[in-house]
């Protein structure tokens, strides 16, 4: 067969020689295409009117203000502490009082750890209080402390080098800031890979994109067979200045005094409300970010921000009078910082239905101005995200970009489900992230708003489209 010239949408196309029945194939999908094209544009109405209510509606402002009132009363939520029980219970009602339907709690057993006081002092080659933060599961020291030399490496191959040198040493980590996925290796792995060569103990340079003598903690993770030693983060200026003070052979050394302790796992909650889909009730485009944070700062930016976006999304598609062919499920995770654990109960849970799954949202990227969606799928379902987008051109937030996933919804994501993620300036994100400078100050309330209007169209035209999203 020749190669054939066809016209569609105002280009022409070359197809090349195939069969009879791939060709229909390619044309099907193409008339398929323009009729989901033409059924989005029809959404140009709905999109503006909730942009105008979240940007500069009456619901201006509404997600921040709720935030502020959650995080100033409740403080940081820990996976396992009252604080974060006393927030669950909180936003349980709030959602009841919105007006959202099916709000319920589903239970979830979640890891308890607890920081205590800690320290560490240079003693070698000067006195100097150090600016410390443990890290998630990390064990204690004894009451006296862990007194040792210090040795400093610059990733794990220099680590595995000079093995010889890390016997009964405290190991400090001056890994270059590459990228948050690339170095929270160090921050994860750190304590194992120095208890492998016989380390007393680990200090990890703070995972950031900036700092300001700032340090960030973080989930760590021991490994069974291998000695569980104390690790901490310290500041990016702590660990340069050891490491120029290595490179001039001056001796270090550090006491460490932590009091940190692991607790039974303990009772939780994920928190569940929703708009039910008119047509498709079954159906779901869930959108979703985690309620806990870490034990220091507001836990506002990570990840208050996401849970709350997520919730003005279903508010504003309610307060507009939309229900959408399909149903709209926030989530609110628990014991995200801890890896994930409420979302995997929550997954294990419900993936017996995870056919009627359209599309799973997560917004835990913090919530600066946003510069468009990250999106995980088949080609078909991005072209269809793509036209979604382009419903936000009155704010020119249109772009679409790879790697939708997230801690909470790579479970879904793995199973073949499309998944999308809320996308801003991450470097301004790492900078607060994890530390005492996750506070309401970190976040602008008109940037808020953005990202409430990106999430909601995105979410309600999903949901309301006449076919669910593609997998193939």
């Amino acid at each position: 067969m020749a190669p054939l010239i066809f016209f569609f949408m105002g280009v022409f196309y070359l197809l090349p020689s195939c069969s009879g029945k791939a060709l229909c194939e390619d044309v099907g999908h193409m008339k398929t295409f323009r009729k989901i094209k033409e059924e989005i544009a029809g959404y140009q109405d709905v999109a503006k009117a909730i942009i105008d209510l979240a940007v500069c509606g009456k619901a201006q402002n509404r997600s921040y203000e709720r935030l502020a009132l959650l995080v100033d009363t409740v403080g940081p939520r820990l996976s396992g502490s009252k604080n974060l029980e006393k927030a669950i219970q909180i936003m349980y009602q709030n959602l009841i009082n919105d007006g959202l339907e099916n709000v319920h709690l589903e239970p979830v057993k979640v890891p308890r750890w607890e920081r205590g006081q800690e320290s560490a002092m240079m003693l070698e080659p000067r006195n100097h209080s150090m600016a410390i933060l443990g890290l998630g599961s990390s064990i204690g020291t004894p009451p006296e402390g862990i007194t040792a030399e210090v040795l400093v490496v610059s990733s794990f191959d220099e680590l595995h080098r000079r093995a010889s040198e890390a016997r009964g040493k405290i190991v400090v980590y001056n890994q270059p800031y590459k990228g948050y996925g690339e170095t929270a290796q160090y921050r994860v792995q750190g304590a194992v890979e120095a208890a492998k060569v016989g380390a007393v103990a680990s200090l990890i340079r703070s995972v950031a994109s900036f700092s300001i003598y700032s340090p960030h903690t973080g989930i760590q993770f021991y490994q069974d067979g291998v000695p569980q030693i104390p690790t901490a983060c310290i500041t990016v200026e702590d660990a340069e200045m050891m490491a120029r003070m290595a490179s001039r052979g001056t001796k270090i050394v550090i006491q460490l005094k932590m009091e940190a302790k692991n607790y039974p796992d303990t009772d939780s909650f994920n928190t569940v409300a929703e708009i039910t889909g008119s047509k498709y009730p079954e159906q779901v485009v869930l959108v979703s970010g985690h309620l806990d944070s870490w034990d220091v700062g507001q836990g506002a930016l990570d990840d208050g921000s996401g849970a709350f976006v997520s919730w003005e999304a279903l508010s504003l598609i309610k307060d507009l009078g939309l229900r959408p062919k399909r149903t709209l499920r926030l989530v609110m995770w628990t014991a995200e910082e801890q890896g994930g654990v409420g979302s995997l109960q929550y997954y294990q849970l419900h993936k017996v239905n995870i056919s009627n799954f359209s599309l799973v949202m997560e917004s835990d990227l913090g919530n600066f101005m946003p510069t468009g969606l990250a999106f995980t799928g088949s080609d078909k379902a991005r072209a269809i995200i793509k036209e979604v987008m382009n419903l936000l051109q009155p704010i020119n937030i249109t772009q679409v970009f790879e790697d939708g996933d997230g801690t909470d919804i790579n479970y879904w994501i793995k199973a073949g489900v499309p998944g999308a993620s809320l996308l801003d300036d991450l470097k301004q994100y790492f900078s607060f992230h994890h530390s005492h400078g996750d506070t309401m100050t970190a976040l602008d309330p008109m940037q808020m708003n953005y990202s409430a209007a990106v999430w909601a169209v995105v979410s309600y035209v999903i949901a309301d489209l006449d076919e669910m999203l593609p997998r193939q």
